[in-house]
């Protein structure tokens, strides 16, 4: 086996994301392995380029990991002819100038996502990489969780018949900040930093639901702000300026899909969790129905289905959830992260499929965007379809 040695400048790994799932769980965990397999005799080995604003945060990283580069320049790494792929997890607000800089300098892009502040800006991204030529990625990780891994096994196999409808609930109580420390950074309540759960989340749901269902043609939102002050890191009190709940309907269209399907979700920082895990999605079918989680997905098809009565004079004597099946493995599930990585790497080296692109990323902007407008205007809008 030959070694194949591809330079990756990773921007933003100080922040909790790009640390955990990026660097930790995803690039150090392939060289953990000893590189990844590429099936031809030779074995892709990463190399990460550590960059960021704080020096001592990035020779803290390198030293704790045995890592030997890093750096605050980043048009120097950038310069350097032999990084192959820039990747950002910045604070969005940053996020779309360092991935303009990196598509004048020739390299491949892997990007967290907003990929930009608006849909105009994250089309612009798009077209930029496609006229310079360069490989450019998306990171879309809930697909590749179990539970929704084993849902679209279920879709693929025709589980479900008609797709009805999709209903999906995200969320947990992040805390203020002044009694508890808040489990996720300040700026993420501060909408001139580029924060809020619509610019967060809708992204997200639009690429789960695009994937696993059809395309978004239609959003109709109700964005607020629950909490409207917080505490930051340093303990003082702000204005939470971004949004920290959206309630969001989505019209689909897609093969499969039964008339009128509909996806509704509820994404809030200002909820407690009464359900077995973070996110849950509910789809009914016309054969069956099943809930995914991060991990898990149960089942309950048409034939074993009971015939509940409403009476709300007598107590219910049965428990719904023991009525549903436990759908198996059947199969090794790697970091969601990682998976998409590897994917990613293939895409640069071999050339191989890969259509998580930043127009799949400005699909996510757009959908934001919308939301946002629609919570805005009190109106549904129309999703078009995104071209270049």
């Amino acid at each position: 086996m030959t070694r194949r040695t591809v330079r990756i400048a990773m921007n933003g790994v100080t922040g909790r994301m790009g640390y955990r799932q990026h660097l930790v769980r995803s690039i150090l965990a392939i060289r953990e392995q000893g590189g990844l397999d590429l099936g031809d005799g030779r074995v892709l080995w990463p190399e990460p380029i550590l960059v960021g604003r704080r020096e001592h945060a990035l020779r803290e990283l390198a030293d704790r990991h045995g890592l030997t580069e890093w750096s605050t320049d980043l048009d120097a790494v950038l310069a350097d002819e032999r990084t192959d792929i820039y990747f950002d997890a910045q604070v969005t607000s940053a996020r779309a100038e360092a991935l303009t800089k990196a598509i004048a300098a020739g390299k491949h892009l892997y990007t967290e996502k907003p990929t930009a502040a608006d849909l105009d800006g994250a089309l612009a991204l798009a077209r930029l990489a496609r006229d310079a030529g360069v490989k450019h990625g998306v990171v879309q990780d809930k697909i590749f969780l179990p539970g929704l891994v084993k849902l679209k096994r279920l879709i693929d196999g025709g589980f479900f018949g008609e797709i009805l409808s999709v209903r999906g609930e995200f969320g947990y109580w992040v805390f203020e900040g002044d009694w508890q420390a808040a489990q996720r950074p300040s700026w993420n309540y501060r909408a001139e930093d580029g924060g809020g759960i619509v610019v967060d989340m809708f992204p997200h749901w639009e690429y789960v639901l695009h994937e696993l269902f059809g395309r978004v043609t239609s959003v109709s939102a109700h964005v607020t702000t629950h909490i409207p002050q917080r505490w930051d890191e340093q303990g003082k009190p702000y204005a939470a300026t971004a949004d920290d709940a959206a309630y969001g309907v989505f019209e689909l269209e897609g093969p499969g899909l039964g008339p009128g399907a509909v996806a509704q979700i509820n994404s809030s920082w200002a909820v407690r969790v009464h359900r077995d895990e973070l996110v849950e999605f509910q789809v009914d079918g016309t054969h069956g129905s099943a809930v995914a989680g991060l991990r898990d997905c149960r089942v309950q098809h048409r034939s074993t289905t009971p015939k509940p009565v409403w009476n709300p004079d007598l107590p219910a004597t049965h428990a719904f959830r023991d009525q549903w099946q436990q759908v198996p493995d059947n199969t090794e599930f790697d970091n969601g992260f990682k998976a998409q990585w590897e994917l990613f790497l293939r895409h640069v080296v071999l050339d191989e499929p890969y259509h998580w692109d930043l127009l799949a990323g400005a699909r996510g902007v757009q959908l934001a965007e919308l939301g946002l407008k629609s919570s805005a205007e009190g109106r549904r809008h129309e999703v078009p379809e995104l071209t270049l």
